[in-house]
């Protein structure tokens, strides 16, 4: 039972991750890293295709061997709370156009304090 809800769990993180490819604030990376760790509970194949795949498989090595974000990372995680912060000014009403710009800076601020590899 444990095992399925792992591949279940492996399964859900990556469509978030997929999803999170083309919504501002939702994250690809830790969604896949999330899979992996699923994954590596219940299905060794999915794990080693994930660790082997070209774009995610070093982000998901790095992590798990030095707790590290690529540069690239870090700044495309920027670019991306910047756009959110830049259309939630632009359309949400006040406080809630706040929001996007609480989580950009508490998310941020940890993503940058990350080592690198």
């Amino acid at each position: 039972m444990k095992r399925h809800f792992y591949l279940v769990a492996g399964w859900l993180s990556l469509g978030l991750g997929a999803i999170g490819a083309v919504v501002p604030l939702l994250p690809t990376v830790p969604f896949v890293i999330l899979a992996a760790f699923c994954f590596a509970r219940s299905s060794p194949r999915l794990e080693a295709w994930l660790l082997l795949h070209a774009t995610f498989g070093p982000h998901i090595v790095a992590w798990r061997d030095h707790g590290a974000i690529s540069r690239r990372g870090k700044v495309a995680a920027s670019i991306a709370f910047a756009a959110s912060i830049a259309l939630a000014l632009a359309f949400a009403p006040w406080p809630w156009a706040m929001v996007p710009v609480i989580v950009a800076v508490v998310t941020g601020s940890w993503i940058w304090t990350r080592p690198e590899r």
